[in-house]
């Protein structure tokens, strides 16, 4: 096997499309993905009898989304969802969601307060004490971001807000992605263990030997590179490992269930719940995507680790339980669930920075000697998003190209 000019590891959204603009221009690419699919935290089941995103969900901001141009039977969800919010017996009233309404609004408006100060944790800038403030920091902190507002940089939240529309897709952002790879020299199951950059050029190995390239660029989670299951020769410099030690990986658990019974709610309607005494950490629910015979729902935060490390079993079990805690003693069937907290390939869902470490995303998107870095962690404006990994990725191929990493 003849060694490539350039190497990219991961074949998630950044990695695929790297090669797709390595190989655009001529050069020669090798991806080595560690895992038996493409797609990385973009993967489409149909373990439910249609297509189901057990990964990335939404291509957000489509207006400034690549992966827009792709994506040609998308539907704007903001046009079709409407929210329910559960209060422990009863659904609110309209009125009450205004009121809910306004309380987010505020939120967002003294989180943009926030920056004008030294970064903080998000809980320090944000209102709390009001009669929808828990729930509100709830969900903008564990059920959106995957991490508590405790834990969240101020600064890096404003930076990478998201604007509408949110496009879903019928067939599955998965979907989508496994078919912009067709055709790209992807090595499957060839895990990175080692990259040896104290040559010139580098040297990967692994299960598949040793393979030589003039670069690479790295597309693993922060995750896997805070586990250290993929050895640098020399380590990275110390820039470098403070950026990945700023941006921890959080943690959002997708699981779905069948169901023929349509409960009275309408397609892609979102179901919440108000946080109680009772109930500190509810999860959240989206019904019936595409009018099909399943919904899905969302675990985030510790809450979402803790049961990552009970096991499926007890995820589903949660998921389950919650539903039944509104919807009565309603008949479940097949499920599946996402495993991002336990893969060794992730480690997690997305990257969020921690407070005082909002400048991370681009300290560690600066080039290493032969090393790049891309992904969603490098992605600002987009970070988290399966958008924001393909940006970047793209971005990392042109700086070889350009010979700017060199």
């Amino acid at each position: 096997m003849r060694d490539p000019e350039f190497l990219v590891i991961g074949a998630g959204a950044a990695g695929i499309a790297a090669a797709r603009t390595l190989t655009a221009a001529g050069r020669e690419v090798m991806v080595l993905e560690g895992g038996p699919r493409v797609g990385g935290r973009a993967h489409t089941t149909h373990a439910l009898g249609s297509p189901l995103d057990l990964g990335a969900t939404w291509l957000h901001e489509a207006n400034n989304n690549p992966l827009t141009a792709f994506a040609h039977d998308a539907l704007n969800h903001d046009d079709v969802r409407e929210r329910h919010l559960w209060l422990g017996s009863r659904w609110a009233t309209p009125a009450e969601l205004d009121d809910y309404a306004e309380a987010e609004d505020a939120f967002y408006e003294a989180l943009a307060a926030g920056t004008e100060g030294p970064d903080r944790p998000v809980s320090e800038v944000v209102p709390s004490g009001g009669s929808w403030d828990a729930t509100v920091r709830h969900w903008q902190g564990a059920q959106i971001q995957a991490m508590e507002v405790e834990r969240l940089s101020t600064h890096d939240q404003v930076e990478n807000e998201l604007d509408d529309p949110n496009l879903l897709l019928p067939e599955g952002i998965g979907t989508l992605l496994t078919g912009l790879a067709e055709g790209l020299p992807i090595r499957l199951n060839s895990p990175v263990e080692r990259l040896d950059w104290s040559g010139p050029g580098v040297v990967a190995e692994g299960p598949f030997g040793r393979i030589r390239a003039k670069a690479a660029i790295i597309t693993v989670s922060t995750g896997v590179l805070s586990a250290d299951s993929l050895r640098f020769t020399p380590e990275l410099p110390l820039a470098h490992r403070e950026a990945i030690d700023g941006l921890p990986m959080a943690l959002l658990t997708k699981f779905g269930f069948r169901c023929a019974d349509r409960l009275g709610i309408e397609p892609f309607h979102t179901i919440r719940k108000a946080v109680t005494a009772a109930d500190p950490r509810p999860l959240s629910f989206i019904m019936w995507p595409f009018g099909r015979d399943h919904f899905f729902g969302f675990v985030g935060g510790e809450f979402a680790w803790e049961l990552a490390r009970a096991g499926d079993a007890a995820t589903l079990a949660a998921g389950a339980a919650e539903f039944r805690s509104i919807f009565g003693p309603v008949e479940l069937g097949a499920s599946t669930l996402s495993d991002w907290g336990t893969n060794p390939l992730f480690l997690g869902s997305y990257s969020q920075a921690r407070p005082g470490h909002a400048g991370a995303r681009a300290r560690l998107a600066e080039p290493v000697g032969p090393l790049l870095f891309a992904g969603e962690a490098t992605a600002l404006g987009l970070a988290g998003t399966v958008g924001g990994a393909w940006r970047e990725g793209e971005r990392a191929a042109r700086a070889l190209i350009a010979g700017n990493a060199l």
